[in-house]
């Protein structure tokens, strides 16, 4: 069984006090509570605080933290997984800023 490969491993900063830190691999199997090959986890930081993270943890499956909430996330493909993401980044930054 192979290794681990990496798909994408970076920190983007957004604002001076926010940034978000994105993390995909292609693993050999599926983890646990998961129907695909990818572990990942996505983190959108502000004032240094984790607002929200999209993750797959072994034996939870797919799903998000928005502030202390929980829910499930459908996964589809990468670039879905990373285009819900970025969306629902974009909608916290203009809620906060409508506040």
């Amino acid at each position: 069984m192979g290794a681990a490969r990496k798909i994408i491993k970076r920190r983007i900063d957004l604002t001076e006090d926010s940034f978000v830190e994105l993390s995909v691999f292609e693993v050999p199997k599926p983890l646990a509570g998961s129907k695909h090959s990818f572990k990942y986890r996505l983190a959108y930081v502000v004032s240094k605080v984790c607002v929200m993270r999209y993750d797959n943890e072994v034996g939870k499956g797919d799903h998000k933290h928005v502030g202390r909430r929980e829910f499930s996330y459908d996964f589809v493909d990468v670039d879905t997984l990373l285009d819900d993401f970025f969306a629902e980044v974009e909608r916290m930054n203009y809620d906060g800023a409508n506040n």
